[in-house]
């Protein structure tokens, strides 16, 4: 992003873009970091805090006090202002949806949870999730800038199609992209003007990974490798140099299809003793010799057993033999993608919160640089970090160009 940032300054363009990410990142909190962050002079960076502010994006305070033992003037702070404009997130899983307001700095406004049994027909629950968030948006009486989704597929670009729905009953392919983009414009998310917008879509992990390193665990990274546990199975990110790494086609880093255990069980792809069946909320219930129930979703279950029973043996000795498997999953993560950070997402932090030392041993012991310092392993930290990444797909073209974004 810092030669993004160069980059449009060196062509001329506006800095009103670079500004904006800055505060939306959190990385300028002052006029004073914002002048030295851009390079620019001090005239510059307050004219172009002051035309955000009067987009109705950030808040500049011109008479911040000083804190205890400072000295000098202290300089403007830059916040993003509470009362902007939103965009709409959704994201669909095996249990459900969630529809959400989210605010520039990934601060969620309004939400709304829905249950329901996702039919093999996507666009039924599409329509549902962009229904909950247009009576968001209707309450909040908000402007809406855009709209994001996350689902629990690799999603193959540029066509936005859900290409490996395996713990929904979606067909391999569905054009997710196009279909939420079409139910947006039929609820009238973006107002009366009509504004032409894309809906972006992408998959629930790599979204998780985008909105920890902006906003989470994974801020300062430069190689960051996300891990989570969805409503089932497990899925993987990376964040290379600043930027979300897809591949050439958007279906890079397919991390639960790893082999952890090849007596195992037999996974969706074909394979056995993947990290998708080995090391998720199901194989943990299994493991602990817990019948699922349908009450809650199973990671929820998953969460509860090891909070509320973690003394019981058999949930102790689930917990650590789902350690010592995503331990190898990670070991051999690092040994090929070398990250300078790992977070932590959905269940695989609960499991790094109740043993942090054994799941770092596994994952010292196995990988060739574990021993000469090791990699820090930290929990991610945002709640409902796939609809704030989602959220940050929709931001993007704002970030990009706020003239152009708020003109439409």
């Amino acid at each position: 992003m810092t030669q993004t940032r160069t980059t449009r300054l060196e062509r001329g363009r506006s800095a009103l873009g670079p500004a904006l990410e800055l505060v939306h990142t959190g990385r300028a909190p002052t006029r004073a970091v914002l002048t030295a962050e851009l390079g620019v002079t001090r005239a510059t960076a307050g004219a172009v805090a002051a035309e955000l502010e009067q987009l109705g994006l950030i808040e500049v305070d011109s008479r911040p006090g000083a804190a205890a033992g400072s000295q000098g003037r202290p300089s403007h702070r830059l916040a993003i202002d509470p009362a902007g404009p939103v965009v709409l997130a959704a994201q669909v899983h095996a249990d459900g949806f969630r529809a959400a307001l989210v605010g520039l700095g990934g601060r969620i406004v309004a939400t709304a949870p829905g249950c329901m049994t996702v039919p093999a027909d996507p666009v039924h629950v599409l329509a549902a999730v962009v229904d909950a968030g247009a009576e968001l948006l209707r309450d909040s009486g908000r402007r809406c800038l855009g709209a994001g989704l996350a689902v629990p597929s690799a999603v193959a670009e540029p066509d936005g199609t859900a290409l490996n729905p395996l713990h929904l009953a979606w067909p391999a392919g569905a054009p997710v992209r196009e279909i939420f983009g079409e139910r947006v414009g039929e609820a009238g998310v973006f107002g009366p003007s009509g504004a032409v917008r894309t809906a972006f879509t992408g998959n629930d992990v790599n979204l998780a990974a985008l909105a920890e390193h902006r906003h989470g665990a994974g801020r300062g990274a430069r190689d960051l490798l996300c891990v989570a546990t969805g409503h089932r199975g497990v899925g993987g990110a990376l964040v290379l140099d600043g930027r979300l790494h897809t591949g050439s086609s958007g279906l890079a880093l397919e991390v639960g299809h790893l082999t952890v255990n090849p007596e195992g069980r037999p996974c969706h792809c074909g394979s056995r003793g993947c990290l998708d069946v080995e090391a998720d909320p199901l194989a943990f219930l299994t493991a602990a010799g817990r019948e699922p129930g349908p009450e809650v979703s199973l990671l929820q279950q998953a969460r509860d057993l090891l909070r509320t029973e973690y003394d019981d043996a058999g949930v102790r000795g689930a917990t650590e033999t789902l350690i010592d498997r995503l331990g190898l999953g990670l070991a051999g993560l690092v040994n090929i993608l070398n990250p300078d950070r790992i977070i932590l997402g959905g269940l695989h932090r609960e499991l790094l919160e109740a043993h942090p030392e054994r799941l770092r041993a596994v994952v010292a012991d196995r990988s060739l640089w574990g021993r000469s310092g090791g990699v820090p392993i930290l929990p991610c930290t945002l709640d409902h970090n796939s609809l704030v990444g989602a959220a940050e797909l929709a931001w993007q073209p704002v970030l990009d160009d706020p003239l152009a974004a708020l003109a439409n």
